[in-house]
């Protein structure tokens, strides 16, 4: 009976996830289009997809495949980047305040960033990267990314209390930003205003090659995510318990490392640092599934992610207005309600993951 009752469960838990999965992509669909249809330039629906699979004009096809869909395709590449950045990080140090932004794993990209555009070149920006300097900007920003990650994984076996190393953190991140200011203050007119216009966060800066780039190495960091699924799920009960049950804790963690380096340095080499997507995602994955199983919040911090990002593109835009925010701004005020909300409901569990 007992059996037959697990089974039961099962299925109906099996039934909810579909169903919720279902939702959530056909919203992720629906928000993909709603950020070609919406823009400065009022396009009928209809002409957007002529656009796309047949003939529209020569402007209509322009302002559709030139500039909203690549910029619609990189929102849903940050978003899925930085939530499973996020939900690793935020595993893996066991600190639901986790996440690229906060823990300065996008400062440290960002210096990697600033030494190749302000510290070893003389005309080189974001901009005119072409070819195997996208990699050499995309490669700088995970060895910056990857670094923090390792010191911020050596403060935190060291220290316990999940605050403190949110502050930790926070202090590397503002310690990395420093470095990067004196490196602007010493650099020329036109490369300061190139790294402070990359600094607001922006989606739609790319070029076909840079795009390229950021897809293929979110796809390998996907992909890492995907594999590491069961050893996140070990990780879950404590490295202590994860290498008596026979985990590999170095192999994991270089695996996570790697991951979150890729993810996070990517996404800040070529759309600059786009904050709290990484640690709010998670959280809202969390309370949609109601489960800590990996097998099911990586694809659903997929999805979500996806979506957050495109609504953020979207507000961004102020469609109808010629006048556009920084992404980043929209996602931080998207972001900082959830950070207030678990940092209250942790206060109340007694710092409980």
């Amino acid at each position: 009976m007992k059996a037959a009752s697990d089974i039961g469960k099962n299925n109906h838990q099996i039934r909810d996830y579909t169903l919720i999965f279902s939702i959530m992509f056909l919203l992720l669909v629906v928000f993909f289009l709603l950020d070609l249809f919406l823009g400065s330039v009022s396009i009928k629906a209809s002409d957007v997809f002529k656009a796309i699979f047949s003939d529209a004009g020569r402007d209509i096809e322009t302002i559709v495949m030139n500039f909203r869909f690549p910029k619609a395709v990189t929102a849903l590449v940050v978003g899925i980047a930085l939530s499973l950045s996020g939900l690793q990080m935020q595993t893996l140090f066991r600190n639901p305040l986790a996440g690229p932004y906060v823990l300065g794993v996008s400062a440290g990209a960002s210096l990697g960033v600033a030494t190749v555009i302000l510290g070893f070149s003389t005309g080189l920006t974001v901009m005119n990267l072409q070819g195997l300097g996208n990699w050499i900007l995309v490669i700088s920003a995970w060895i910056g990314a990857g670094l923090v990650m390792l010191l911020i994984m050596f403060i935190s076996s060291r220290v316990r209390d999940i605050m403190t190393i949110l502050i930790l953190g926070m202090m590397l991140a503002s310690g990395l930003s420093a470095i990067v200011s004196i490196m602007q203050y010493f650099s020329s007119e036109t490369m300061l205003k190139a790294y402070v216009i990359w600094t607001m966060g922006s989606l739609g800066n790319l070029s076909s090659g840079q795009l390229n780039v950021l897809v293929i190495s979110v796809l390998a960091g996907t992909l890492l995510s995907i594999f590491s699924i069961k050893m996140l799920n070990v990780l879950l009960i404590g490295e202590n318990y994860a290498g008596s049950m026979g985990l590999n804790i170095k192999l994991s963690r270089t695996l996570i490392f790697a991951c979150t380096s890729i993810l996070a340095g990517s996404v800040t080499a070529f759309c600059g640092p786009i904050g709290f997507i990484g640690i709010a995602v998670p959280h809202i994955a969390r309370n949609i599934f109601r489960t800590s199983d990996h097998a099911i919040l990586i694809p659903g911090s997929i999805l979500t992610g996806g979506i957050v990002m495109l609504i953020s593109d979207i507000v961004s835009q102020l469609p109808g207005s010629e006048s556009i925010l920084p992404v980043n701004s929209v996602t931080s005020l998207i972001g900082i309600p959830i950070v207030i909300w678990v940092i209250l409901r942790n206060r109340r569990n007694s710092g409980s993951f």
